[in-house]
């Protein structure tokens, strides 16, 4: 216990540290995080074997998964803030539409490219894994767009935006995701299962929306008996640590498995608590300094979590490279395109692309689930290679497409030791 006490503490301290090297160069503090993790990994400080400094494995790294679901329930939460109502009147329609078409026209994308890479060789990849990497693709991840629009106090249309989509996008990749790995399952098994690729991933996104909605309407009504901010902000918390434990349920009813998506379950219930309490403006940004040490420990062990090996395998290099230009290239035209048609400024139609490119948890889960397949192993390097590569540089690229739209004052940030002294 004392030993992961430690690990914990000297993440914390250490990605703190970092972060003050990383603004002397102008990156932003999630890839100062991300490196710090890098260091203290299996692959850096971890080769030394020293207990408490470092992780020593990747093994010891799962071990604190817990502290990384439970941030991602908070970062779910606070998306969900920004489905106010006033927000969905002027931006509704037009989140729906960029958040749907921009991940289709990605997945279209990359299965294209992997199946031409396919028929081209073969050896380098199966149909079946080629299938479900478009799929992938669509993800995006919320936490370190959200860390840098925070950092940065970034708003304004683009950024209103970028974090509607990023939360629809966990509902459309699921989708995709489900039917892309049924038909890729079915190729190899000979048969198509309609129940995994159409049945349970409706299911899971309505069960989820609901239980969120439950939980959002709950808290508003608990919330009401406490006066203290200290009580209602502890009442926040626990309510968020309780649907993150209850999102990780799975039950059967008959031959159809039923579960939860926890970024989904999370932000419907932001979503819902933001929209009917009168105070959550108030409650919300008194969670949000809570959660902070919690956001920094949550990037500290993605960056341990890397792995460094993939890198001396050429198969695994090759296919990545296409991977990362393919999905590149097909959230830019994807955003474009579905910018456009919805009548985006032209600011939000040029910089939007840039800043969905960061991909982590989500897309790491759908290859537990892509490891069924006979290319399953590869698959999910090729993944944790582009995780990699987006997670490292991902964060300074949304940070320049939302200085470019004039989204990020540069005196935004304030100073704390200058804010607290006492006149």
């Amino acid at each position: 216990m004392e030993t992961m006490l430690l690990c914990l503490a000297i993440a914390l301290i250490f990605g703190l540290i970092m972060s003050r090297f990383a603004k002397l160069i102008n990156l932003p503090a999630v890839t100062a995080y991300l490196i710090g993790g890098l260091i203290l990994g299996p692959f850096v400080l971890g080769r030394l074997g020293l207990s408490g400094i470092g992780f020593n494995s990747l093994e010891q790294v799962e071990g604190f998964k817990i502290i990384s679901q439970t941030a991602l329930g908070f970062i779910a939460f606070a998306i969900g803030n920004e489905f106010r109502v006033s927000s969905l009147k002027t931006m509704g329609k037009q989140a729906i539409t960029v958040g749907i078409f921009q991940a289709v026209i990605t997945t279209v994308i990359v299965d294209a490219i992997m199946i031409v890479v396919y028929f081209i060789e073969p050896t380098i990849i199966t149909l079946p894994a080629a299938i479900t990497l478009g799929a992938i693709a669509a993800a995006t991840a919320p936490a370190a767009t959200l860390m840098v629009v925070k950092q940065y106090k970034a708003n304004g249309p683009l950024t209103k935006l970028l974090l509607m989509v990023v939360a629809i996008d966990d509902a459309v990749g699921l989708v995709l995701f489900s039917v892309s790995f049924g038909i890729a399952t079915a190729i190899e098994a000979g048969h198509l299962n309609v129940v995994s690729v159409i049945v349970e991933p409706i299911i899971e996104i309505i069960l989820s929306l609901a239980l969120g909605a439950v939980a959002g309407v709950l808290l508003n009504q608990l919330e009401k008996y406490f006066h203290s901010r200290s009580k209602r902000m502890a009442l926040s918390i626990g309510f968020v640590v309780l649907t993150v434990a209850v999102s990780m349920t799975e039950f059967k009813i008959g031959g159809v498995t039923c579960g939860f998506s926890l970024l989904l379950v999370c932000m419907m219930t932001g979503t819902v608590f933001c929209n009917i309490c009168e105070t959550s403006d108030e409650l919300m940004d008194r969670v949000d300094r809570w959660t902070s040490p919690l956001n920094i420990l949550f990037f500290v062990l993605s960056g341990a979590e890397l792995n460094l090996n993939i890198l001396g395998d050429p198969l695994i290099l090759l296919i990545g490279c296409v991977y990362i230009i393919s999905r590149s290239a097909g959230k830019m035209i994807g955003s474009y395109v579905s910018c456009k048609a919805s009548h985006a400024s032209e600011e939000t139609t040029k910089h939007l692309g840039p800043t969905l490119l960061p991909q982590a948890g989500v897309a790491l889960g759908m290859t537990i689930q892509a490891a069924e397949l006979s290319d399953g192993a590869i698959l999910r390097n090729v993944v944790l290679f582009s995780v990699l590569v987006y997670e490292l540089v991902g964060p300074t690229i949304t940070k320049i497409a939302l200085t470019k739209a004039g989204e990020i004052d540069p005196s935004g940030k304030s100073n704390a030791r200058t804010v607290n002294v006492v006149k």
